[in-house]
């Protein structure tokens, strides 16, 4: 298996460009199964999440052109002749419970097995089940399969519970194609689901509302084809000027939109992190003083991203005092922290949501191995300031999320090296 090796307390500098967001790229990948031309996606990152999701449509009939080199993907969805999800491909991603909906709109009928992902905690898929049933659909499920048979849909009104981001744009997707006026309240408010209403529009859609609580979608009998580009991903903006502030480093991270990481440039303000900020940069500042300790609560956009908040944590090792994490999203995002104390950091894990964080103290290259995407970047990055070396496993995890990372930190003088 695979693995990274990092020799820590090198010097880094220079810039690092951000790449097309994965949280979107793969949910354009679906929205194109409710188009009836030809979609062509730009600036798609070239990571294993987006390789299983192709795999996946093309599985169903979808006839997929991949241009790695330009990072560009055409998809031709009229060619879809299967409604199976197999259970194997339905565990390689997440987002296949995305494509019920495509599925119901062009065949009435949709089966396939159990989503797969991260292991941050549980994902029941109960809140897809509630509003396809909403939709018309007659849901079936046993031994983590399921059958949806729809020979119509009717547009509906659904109340999220909570924000829940890819049911936000499953239902949205679906929606455009199904006649009447749904009315989606509660929804999640990402900058990925405004761009991919707005896509939507392009195509003939009528959504309005997306980036607000309410989205109202007047459901149209067709979407032609069209073209995105893929905004930069946020999530790796935010990684990268952590990154930045750990190394104390002059790091600019170039071609992102700052103001979709405001609340993360907040709160390393508030720990005394130095930087400045331009219309598609972000560039932290040498600094010698030592970090203050800040309490972070992650929440859904605006607030801060639960995505960010091992990298953060790991930044907050470095920082005078003791700090609080509060993860109010995912009950099992946190269980990395014995990672981190076996570096040598001293943080007192409260409950499966809190943790206490005192620092600053120096971490030490060990042995590990990542748990999942983000708290597997958040291992680099403490590799990157330990002392002496550290070997991380199970790098597949970190590689759904960041592409050639590896190539990427060592242009900015990280010593990091992917061992085959």
């Amino acid at each position: 298996m695979a693995y990274f090796r990092i020799k820590g307390q090198q010097k880094l500098q220079g810039e690092i460009a951000v790449n097309g967001a994965k949280n979107a790229a793969l949910k354009f990948i679906a929205a194109a199964l409710v188009c009836d031309g030809p979609v062509v996606l730009r600036n798609m990152p070239n990571i294993e999440d987006v390789f299983r999701m192709l795999e996946l449509i093309q599985s169903l009939g979808a006839t997929v052109e991949h241009d790695t080199a330009s990072h560009t993907i055409t998809i031709d969805a009229s060619t879809l002749n299967n409604f199976e999800i197999t259970p194997k491909m339905a565990r390689a991603v997440r987002t296949s419970i995305m494509l019920v909906g495509p599925l119901l709109v062009r065949f009435g009928k949709a089966c396939g097995g159990y989503p797969g992902g991260d292991s941050i905690g549980r994902r029941p898929i109960d809140l897809y089940l509630k509003g396809y049933e909403r939709f018309g659909a007659e849901v079936t499920t046993e031994d983590k399969t399921f059958e949806f048979i729809a020979p119509e849909l009717h547009a509906m009104t659904f109340m999220f519970p909570l924000m829940s981001v890819v049911a936000t744009e499953t239902f949205m997707m679906t929606a455009a194609r199904i006649k009447g006026t749904t009315v989606l309240k509660n929804a999640a408010q990402e900058p990925e689901i405004v761009e991919l209403a707005n896509f939507l529009n392009t195509c003939g859609a009528k959504i309005t509302g997306a980036g607000t609580p309410t989205i109202e979608i007047e459901g149209v009998d067709s979407l032609t084809g069209g073209e995105a580009t893929m905004i930069p991903d946020r999530i790796e903006t935010g990684t990268f000027v952590i990154l930045g502030a750990l190394m104390r480093s002059r790091v600019r991270v170039t071609n992102c939109n700052p103001e979709h990481v405001e609340n993360i440039l907040l709160h390393l303000e508030a720990a005394g992190v130095p930087f400045e900020v331009g219309e598609d940069w972000i560039e932290t500042k040498p600094y010698e003083h030592t970090l203050r300790a800040i309490n972070i609560k992650t929440h859904e956009y605006p607030g801060f991203m639960t995505d960010l908040q091992a990298p953060f944590t790991v930044l907050l090792t470095q920082a005078n005092g003791i700090s609080l994490v509060h993860e109010t999203i995912w009950e099992g995002r946190m269980f990395y922290i014995d990672r981190l104390n076996h570096m040598g950091a001293n943080i007192i894990l409260c409950d499966p949501h809190r943790a206490l964080v005192e620092g600053p103290t120096p971490l030490y290259g060990r042995t590990l191995e990542s748990p999942d995407i983000r708290a597997g970047i958040a291992m680099v990055l403490a590799g990157l300031i330990a002392h002496g070396e550290t070997t991380i496993g199970n790098i597949e995890q970190i590689e759904r999320g960041y592409e050639a990372i590896d190539a990427r930190l060592q242009a900015l003088g990280a010593d990091i090296t992917r061992v085959a």
